[in-house]
């Protein structure tokens, strides 16, 4: 088998791992556990936690001592056993660090299974920039395969999704071991441990352009986390209501048509920053979102269910024009000798901070609009839109940036 089929293996069950619960989890926690959405949402903070210091610790690891495809073996492994100890608990606080010790595993394979993937491209003498994009849009079609995989076998309000992910984590973490190897390198080695936490990249807050930049990018990721969290629950109290409407049966198949779009939005990206700038393409990022969440608002699984698949569509836009852009736009303005760690700042800003404060922040909002066991979605999901429109709002007059359409990248102030 070719290397290039076998990166492709190994980012496919990368993602899938992921798909089979991030989005459904919260389904099975309030519909069958009985969690609050509080609760809810500080479980979906642990990735949060977890990304604010495990992929540099495990970072550290693979530069200095292990080879990184070790390292991602292990941390699969050990990720899937606490999986498979969460399917078994029901009270809050064990199912709590179930996760939480889950999350210190998996986070890290984020970055680790990208430097493997790097490391064997450019070993084997591929372009990593024009190589590496079709080899990583499969893990997106492995998230949306295992989410698939989980609905349509009836496991979104399950304990089972979490035997799935924990059987792909447990293949996958045998599977790496077999990867070429990605051994520790010296020039690595020397570095300083803050440089290797990304710590150095702090520096870029000394830009007025970048903190502002940076502390966008964290709400923004709060937005996310909220659609991660609570999509799946919104879904499912329609099934009395709709019993048998199509959102309500297959709620893992209509919102995985989000990550499709995802995989579409991407492709557009080019074109966007090349002609707005990265200011306009963060702009449309926030009204997207607001739009998203306000068709979530209005719509319903019967007569109003093109609206929620409409928003499903946006979210491509939401997240994409944050997400990749934004790191793109850090790809560019760091300096060179702190580009890694300043895509390990704009990852702990979105997918640490954001995160964190997004599923504390959606929980409780969710909780405030709860009576007598009742949610009143439509007034969340505009307090939500609210949000995303207020960034929108404010978000051009706080970063001052401007934007030469003659070329691909913004110019420099």
């Amino acid at each position: 088998m070719g290397i290039k089929a076998r990166l492709i293996i190994m980012n496919f069950l990368q993602f899938f791992v992921w798909g089979s619960w991030l989005i459904s989890l919260g389904n099975y926690m309030g519909g069958v556990l009985g969690f609050s959405g509080l609760q809810i949402g500080s479980i979906y903070t642990t990735m949060g936690v977890a990304s604010l210091f495990m992929p540099g610790l495990m970072g550290i690891v693979a530069d200095r001592w292990i080879n990184a495809e070790r390292v991602l073996g292990i941390c699969h492994i050990v990720g899937a056993l606490f999986l498979i100890y969460a399917s078994t608990i029901q009270d809050y606080s064990l199912f709590y660090f179930a996760m939480l010790f889950h999350s210190f595993a998996y986070m890290p394979t984020i970055a680790l299974n990208n430097s493997v993937s790097y490391t064997v491209l450019e070993k084997k003498g591929y372009n990593i920039v024009k190589d590496f994009p079709p080899i990583r849009v499969w893990g997106t079609v492995g998230f949306i395969c295992a989410m698939w995989v989980v609905d349509i076998c009836g496991w979104t309000q399950s304990p089972y999704q979490l035997y799935v992910s924990a059987g792909a984590a447990l293949f996958l973490g045998v599977y790496a071991f077999t990867m070429p190897a990605a051994p520790p390198l010296m020039v690595q080695a020397k570095k300083s441990w803050s440089s290797s936490l990304g710590l150095d990249a702090f520096v870029l807050f000394k830009q007025r352009k970048m903190a502002v930049f940076f502390i966008f990018a964290m709400l923004l990721g709060a937005a996310l986390q909220i659609t991660n969290a609570f999509g799946g629950p919104f879904l499912d109290d329609f099934k009395s209501a709709y019993p048998d409407s199509f959102a309500v049966q297959h709620p893992n198949l209509l919102l995985s048509i989000s990550q499709i779009s995802e995989t579409l939005f991407i492709l557009s990206i080019p074109f966007f920053l090349s002609r707005f700038g990265i200011k306009r393409v963060m702009m449309f990022s926030m009204l997207a979102w607001a739009l998203r969440f306000s068709l979530f608002g209005f719509g319903n699984p019967d007569d109003r269910l093109y609206l929620l698949i409409i928003s499903m569509v946006i979210y491509g836009m939401a997240f994409d024009f944050f997400n990749i852009s934004g790191s793109l736009f850090v790809e560019r303005e760091a300096d060179p000798t702190i580009r890694s760690s300043a895509q390990g700042l704009f990852m702990i800003m979105c997918n640490g901070v954001g995160a964190f404060i997004g599923g504390l922040a959606s929980g409780w909002i969710v909780d405030f609009f709860t009576v007598n066991g009742v949610k009143d979605w439509q007034s969340i999901w505009f307090t939500f839109a609210a949000y995303a429109i207020i960034l929108a709002v404010i978000f051009p007059f706080a970063f001052r940036y401007k934007h030469d359409p003659m070329i691909l990248n913004d110019s420099k102030e």
